[in-house]
C-alpha cells in the first residue's frame, strides 16, 4: 500500500487529491478556486481533446473562438440564464490600475471605470448568440455548427481539483437550426457522442437521461445528460447537451429568411464537457496505490524499467531493450528518440505519433523499486522489467498498472500490433470492472423511506418511481442529499407509485448523491 496516498475505506476525499499529488497532475493555484493543471495532467487533457475534436468535425462541426468578457447586459436578456447564473459571476469593472498615491503598492484607478461591466465568460450563449443574430440571415445559412474550446469563470465556495474550480477548461458547442426537429435531432447526437467517447476512450460507463426541471441548464427547454458513477457510489455528470428551443434566439433576435418568404427565429443547442472529465476517470479507475489511466488518454502506454549492477550488465539490458524499441516502433524512432534530450535519463519513444503516445525508457541512476513505484503511480498502463538473466531467457516481464498482475513474455512475441492488443485489453478490462461496480449498486427502492435507507447504508444509484417536482425534489435534497440525476431513457411500460407523494406515475428516476 502507498504510504503517501489515503485508502480509498479510510479517507475517499483525501484518497482522491493524494493521488493528484502523487501521479503530479495538477495543483491549488494561489488565486482560491482555481488550478494549476501540471503537464502530466494536461497531457490527458489534450488526449481528450484530440479524440473529442475528431468526434465533433466527423459530425460536421468547426471550431471558433469567442471573447473572454461579455456585456452584463446580454447576460441579463434571458431571464432564466442569468438568474441560473448570477452568484457565480465574476466582474470586471475597471480597465486598468495606477500607483497608489502614498507610494505603496498600486490600486484601481477610479477614472478608468467602465460604463458597463463586462463578466468573464461563465458560458458562451449569450456572446455566441450575439455574433449569430448578424451572421444568419436566410435559411441558406443554416445549420451554423461551432464549437469554441476554451476556459471559464464561476465562482466556487468548494472547490476540489478539476470537479470543482473557480476557471476550468472545456469545450462548447453551440448550434443554430431551421427547425425544431433538426436542433432536437442536434442535441441527442452529441449526447451520443459523448456518451460513446466516455465508455470508449474513458472506460467509463454512464447512464443517458434528460434532466428534471430543477436540474436542467438555466435558460434551456430540456437538458439532457451522460451520469457516472464513481467508486463511493456518488454520480457524477459527466456531460450534457442542451436543447435550447428559441428562448436564446429570441432573446438575441436571431432569425433568418424561411423557405416561406417570413421571417423566423432560429431553434439552437449548446453541449459540453470539462476537464471535469479528469476527475470522473480519476475516481471511476483508480486505486490505493495511485492512478490508473484508460490506454486511450495515456500519455505513456509503457515504462521499461532496466535492471543492472554493473556496467557490462547494463550494456547487456540496453541492447536488448533497443531491439525490443525497434519492434515496437522502428528503427528511425529509436534513432530519434535516443537524440532527444533528457535531463533526469528517461528515453522517450513515439509509439503513435498522432496520439502522441510514448514508450519510455528509464534510466535513471536509482533503484529499481524506486522506478517501478515511479510509474505505478503515474497511472502507466504497462511496465516491462528486463534484467540479465530475462536477457538470457529472451524474455521480460510484463506487468499490467490495472490488477498489477505480471507475466513472463518473449521478444519473438513484441510488436506495435501486439502492444495495442495488450492496451485494448486493459480498456476491456477497466470498462467491465467499473460497469459491474456500477452495475452491482444500482438499487429499486419501492419507497421513500427505503431509498433513505439504502442511500445511508449503502449509497450508488437508487431507481424508482417518482414524477418530477421542483418543490418535491428540492424536499428530497434537504433531507437525504441526493438529487434526481436523471429520468433514465429506458422507462418501464407499467405506472408505478411515486416514492414521496404516492400519486400514480409512469416515471421512473435516477437518485444519487453527486460530485
Amino acid at each position: 500500500m502507498a504510504k503517501n496516498i489515503k485508502t480509498r475505506k479510510d479517507d475517499y476525499a483525501q484518497w482522491y487529491l493524494d493521488v493528484i499529488k502523487a501521479a503530479q497532475l495538477a495543483d491549488n493555484s494561489p488565486v482560491r478556486g482555481c488550478m494549476v493543471v501540471r503537464p502530466e495532467g494536461y497531457a490527458i487533457w489534450e488526449a481528450i481533446q484530440r479524440d473529442l475534436d475528431r468526434r465533433f468535425k466527423e459530425t460536421g462541426h468547426i471550431n471558433a473562438y469567442f471573447p473572454l468578457l461579455i456585456p452584463q447586459s446580454f447576460l441579463a436578456k434571458e431571464a432564466q440564464h442569468v438568474e441560473g447564473f448570477a452568484m457565480e459571476c465574476a466582474l470586471v469593472t475597471h480597465t486598468r490600475l495606477q500607483k497608489n498615491p502614498n507610494g505603496s503598492g498600486i490600486q484601481v484607478d477610479p477614472s478608468s471605470k467602465l460604463e458597463e461591466p463586462y463578466v468573464i465568460r461563465p458560458t458562451s450563449e449569450t456572446i455566441i448568440g450575439h455574433m449569430y443574430s448578424q451572421w444568419i440571415q436566410s435559411y441558406r445559412d443554416l445549420p451554423v455548427l461551432i464549437n469554441q474550446w476554451a476556459n471559464v469563470m464561476r465562482w466556487e465556495m468548494r472547490p476540489r481539483l478539476f470537479l470543482r474550480t473557480s476557471e476550468f477548461l472545456w469545450q462548447e458547442g453551440h448550434t443554430a437550426h431551421e427547425t425544431a426537429d433538426e436542433a432536437q435531432e442536434e442535441t441527442m447526437r452529441m449526447l451520443d457522442v459523448y456518451a460513446s467517447f466516455v465508455q470508449e476512450t474513458l472506460a467509463i460507463p454512464v447512464v443517458k437521461g434528460k434532466k428534471s426541471e430543477a436540474e436542467k441548464f438555466p435558460g434551456a427547454v430540456d437538458t439532457y445528460t451522460i451520469e457516472a458513477m464513481m467508486q463511493d457510489g456518488k454520480a457524477l455528470q459527466a456531460g450534457t447537451s442542451h436543447y435550447l428551443g428559441q428562448n436564446f434566439a429570441k432573446a438575441f433576435d436571431i432569425k433568418f429568411l424561411g423557405r416561406d418568404q417570413k421571417q423566423n427565429h432560429v431553434y439552437t443547442t449548446s453541449w459540453g464537457v470539462s476537464t471535469r472529465l479528469i476527475g470522473a476517470m480519476i475516481m471511476a479507475h483508480s486505486d490505493d496505490e495511485g492512478l490508473v489511466l484508460p490506454p486511450n488518454v495515456a500519455p505513456i502506454v509503457v515504462a521499461i524499467v532496466p535492471i543492472f549492477k554493473s556496467d557490462e550488465e547494463r550494456a547487456t539490458v540496453t541492447g536488448f531493450i533497443n531491439q525490443m524499441l525497434t519492434q515496437l516502433v522502428g528503427a528511425d524512432e529509436v534513432a530519434a528518440g535516443d537524440k532527444r534530450k533528457s535531463g533526469d535519463d528517461i528515453k522517450s519513444y513515439f509509439f503513435d505519433k498522432q496520439t502522441n503516445q510514448r514508450i519510455v525508457v528509464d534510466l535513471r541512476d536509482t533503484r529499481p523499486g524506486d522506478k517501478q513505484y515511479h510509474w505505478e503511480q503515474r497511472g502507466v498502463p504497462f511496465r516491462i522489467e528486463v534484467g540479465p538473466r530475462d536477457v538470457a531467457s529472451n524474455a521480460f516481464v510484463l506487468k499490467r498498472r490495472l490488477d498489477r498482475s505480471k507475466n513472463v513474455g518473449n521478444l519473438s512475441q513484441v510488436s506495435a500490433d501486439w502492444l495495442r492488443a495488450q492496451l485494448a485489453d486493459v480498456h476491456r478490462a477497466m470498462f467491465d470492472k467499473a460497469r459491474a461496480f456500477r452495475d452491482d449498486n444500482i438499487r429499486t427502492a419501492k419507497s421513500y423511506d427505503e431509498m433513505k435507507q439504502i442511500l445511508q447504508e449503502k449509497g450508488g444509484f437508487v431507481r424508482a418511481y417518482f414524477e418530477p417536482s421542483m418543490d418535491v425534489e428540492k424536499r428530497v435534497k434537504d433531507e437525504t442529499k441526493a438529487t434526481v440525476r436523471c429520468i433514465p431513457f429506458d422507462q418501464p411500460s407499467q405506472a408505478g407509485t411515486d416514492i414521496v407523494t404516492g400519486q400514480a406515475t409512469k416515471t421512473q428516476v435516477l437518485f444519487a448523491q453527486a460530485y
